[in-house]
């Protein structure tokens, strides 16, 4: 891997590297150490997870951009329009500096359930509101009342029982209907890892049946003129455009088909997601420009309404990991690197050694550059030699032990004699010489897509970048699961430095954490979300706003039903009056460990 850990590929320009040091690329391009370090003064200890809002506005900025852009190349006449999918994030700290970026461009909301149709008819002013997924009747009620209030909402129909239901709310309230949408079920469906949220198959949508008899149904009960959007969604994050044109086609005729029936109002298309997301740090996955995805979007929609004769449709966007990954950053303080008990001060050599370990003691004084590899095989030769003699009982265990420690030191050695070139070389022994760091996070609570589909998410450092990797690395969290490691993968190889964490910090930062993982992050072993802050820039001055700190552990048990009175009773019963004030002091702390410094 390349020292800038990839950056040009994953990092839009939103993150540099100078004098060794990650910083943020924006007005005073404060160094995320810096700001990690002005966290921990105020004694806020554990992970951090630090949200910029301004890469959620730039994100904005350039997606309406992108189809201004498109709708000027080919004198469009419809017009944009977008919604955030609140499923992605729902946390208020994401979500209000998201609405206020959003206000000028009349950037709406996407609700898929009845506590994120709330937050729509709460905090949404003028802006749009879609709502999709399944829906009862309280739920379509709530739509009617959101169209009470004087939203703009339309509710996307998945299938014709909601229909039905729209049409039974309709005549006991007798209020006004809100607008209402189809979603369809293409045949086309996208690639990757959520293809299956689209397509033939998909559990969403109505097929072409099932648009008829849905027409027909507000036709015969004159809710027709409601019928004002049909609506596709055909994978997230696709990294291949063109299933997008094939749906665009298929989603284009049915518009235009509906709109020769007689659906006059019908004036929309929406598009769902699938704008992707760079996450891979070792070369391009996406085949395509964000300006051809806006530019395939117009050419193709416009084509087929001349084709069909019908007016060209104002088109819906509900792309939310566009907007929303790359404005999180996770930062994890490596607690400990495993070999740190390899080191020569715990050697116990004795006055006679077995052959092999004074073999490997020579080894250990005299590697060279010259020999570097040729010695590193011969020690863990050696090693694996050794490790059967003390099977067999013909060694001790300070033998064993002796053995252990000069191997690690010849393997580190050998590394640092080793340039970049040799890599290849170390990756193909990778499971003998990596090294195992321990980082204060849990996978599970804030990587959860990494543990349930692999996903990729952009590692670094944010230090010591002007200085060698030398590691090949794998990463363990502090949970009590085998599953809570990011493994050293040798075709797209993690290399960390060599730190003596008694004397200096060492922090990791993962990156585009935005969409999806607070939400979906799950309390392992009862560990809760880091804390979090607002990186808030004004006047050309960096401010923390808006800290959210982790939960304390006695939060963290009441959340999951325990009487908490009753532990505190408990616990009092048992223990004097001391040791009970070190333990409701433990009480009302996090979960995380504590070191000296995080």
């Amino acid at each position: 891997m390349l020292e800038n850990y990839g950056i040009d590929i994953w990092g839009e320009n939103n993150f540099i590297i100078e004098n060794g040091l990650l910083k943020v690329n924006h007005k005073s391009k404060p160094a995320l150490i810096n700001l990690v370090k002005d966290i921990r003064e105020q004694d806020y200890k554990g992970p951090l997870l630090l949200r910029f809002p301004h890469l959620t506005k730039l994100q904005i900025d350039k997606l309406f951009t992108l189809y201004d852009n498109a709708i000027n190349e080919y004198n469009y006449n419809g017009k944009f329009h977008a919604v955030f999918p609140l499923k992605v994030n729902q946390l208020p700290n994401f979500l209000h500096p998201l609405i206020e970026a959003g206000e000028k461009y009349n950037y709406g909301l996407e609700a898929g359930s009845k506590a994120e149709l709330f937050i729509a008819m709460t905090f949404n002013k003028n802006a749009p509101i879609t709502v999709n997924g399944f829906k009862d009747k309280e739920m379509i009620h709530l739509g009617f009342i959101a169209k009470q209030m004087g939203h703009d909402i339309t509710l996307i129909i998945e299938g014709l029982n909601e229909l039905e239901t729209i049409l039974e709310v309709k005549k006991e309230t007798n209020l006004t209907s809100p607008n209402i949408g189809l979603r369809v079920r293409l045949f086309n469906q996208g690639g990757g890892v959520w293809a299956k949220s689209g397509g033939i198959d998909s559990k969403f949508g109505l097929s072409s049946t099932e648009i008829l008899q849905a027409y027909e149904m507000l036709e015969d009960h004159g809710l027709k003129e409601k019928l004002t959007m049909i609506h596709f969604h055909i994978g997230s994050s696709m990294t291949n455009i063109k299933p997008l044109k094939k749906a665009l086609k298929e989603s284009g005729h049915i518009y235009a088909e509906l709109k020769n029936l007689g659906a006059t109002n019908l004036k929309a298309i929406n598009i769902g997601g699938g704008l992707a997301i760079e996450y891979s740090q070792f070369k391009k996955s996406i085949n395509y420009s964000m300006q051809e995805f806006a530019n395939d979007v117009i050419f193709t929609l416009k084509n087929i309404a001349k084709q069909k004769s019908v007016e060209e449709p104002d088109i819906y966007t509900e792309s939310g990991r566009f907007i929303a990954a790359n404005s999180t950053v996770l930062i994890a303080p490596v607690l400990e690197l495993f070999s740190a008990e390899y080191e020569a001060e715990h050697l116990r050599l004795k006055e006679k050694n077995p052959p092999l370990i004074e073999e490997l003691n020579a080894l250990y004084n005299d590697i060279n550059s010259k020999m570097a590899l040729e010695y590193m095989h011969d020690s863990i030769d050696h090693l694996e030699s050794l490790l059967k003699l003390f099977d067999l009982g013909y060694i001790d265990l300070e033998d064993r032990s002796n053995a252990e420690i000069l191997t690690h030191l010849i393997i580190k050695k050998a590394i640092c004699f080793l340039e970049v070139d040799d890599y290849d070389e170390l990756k193909r022994i990778d499971n003998k010489i990596q090294e195992k760091y321990l980082l204060n996070f849990s996978i599970f609570q804030s990587l959860p897509d990494f543990w349930g589909i692999a996903q990729e998410f952009p590692v670094m450092p944010i230090t010591h970048l002007n200085k060698k990797p030398t590691r090949s690395a794998s990463l363990w969290d502090i949970t009590c699961d085998s599953d809570g490691e990011i493994p050293f993968n040798p075709r797209k190889p993690l290399y960390l430095h060599d730190v003596d964490l008694s004397k200096e910090e060492y922090y990791l930062a993962f990156f585009l954490v935005g969409a999806y993982q607070d939400i979906l992050g799950m309390k392992h072993n009862l560990f809760s979300h880091p804390t979090e802050i607002n990186i808030v820039f004004e006047n050309g001055e960096m401010k923390l706003e808006k800290i959210c700190e982790s939960q304390k552990i006695i939060d963290i048990l009441e959340d999951i039903d325990y009487d908490t009175e009753e532990i505190r009773t408990i616990l009092q019963k048992k223990l004097n009056s001391d040791s009970y004030k070190v333990v409701e002091q433990y009480l009302n702390d996090n979960n995380y460990l504590k070191t000296t410094w995080s």
